[in-house]
């Protein structure tokens, strides 16, 4: 295996859990700007998507999962399973986005006769 596989799932097809490494957490808190906040809220009067709060949310997820990855890695690890997702607002304008998860070393399952 020649990356590190993040799931939601407990288990990989096809893989079994040789060696559990531990709990792998991540979080990042982030502000919005006045012109974010005032775009999305004229937005959200019109009916519209705060794209700028989606692509926010979005990039905060993918710098959670790529420490996920680096803890996993750290501890020998090369899968993140059952990894969930939250978030909390910490103050008016500001969100923590957070990941937690299992590392684990998988190993290809033999084949069967």
């Amino acid at each position: 295996m020649d990356r590190v596989v993040v799931s939601t799932l407990f288990g990989v097809p096809g893989y079994r859990v040789k060696e559990y490494r531990g709990l792998v957490w991540a979080s990042a808190a982030k502000t919005s700007s006045i012109f974010k906040d005032i775009v999305a809220v004229t937005k959200s009067l019109a009916g519209g998507e705060a794209h700028a709060y989606r692509q926010m949310m979005n990039e905060a997820r993918k710098e959670i999962v790529h420490e996920l990855v680096e803890q996993a890695q750290r501890q020998g690890g090369n899968a993140v399973l059952g990894v969930g997702f939250g978030s909390t607002q910490i103050l008016p304008a500001t969100i923590d986005i957070f990941a937690y998860g299992t590392a684990v070393l998988l190993e290809k399952e033999k084949a069967r006769r």
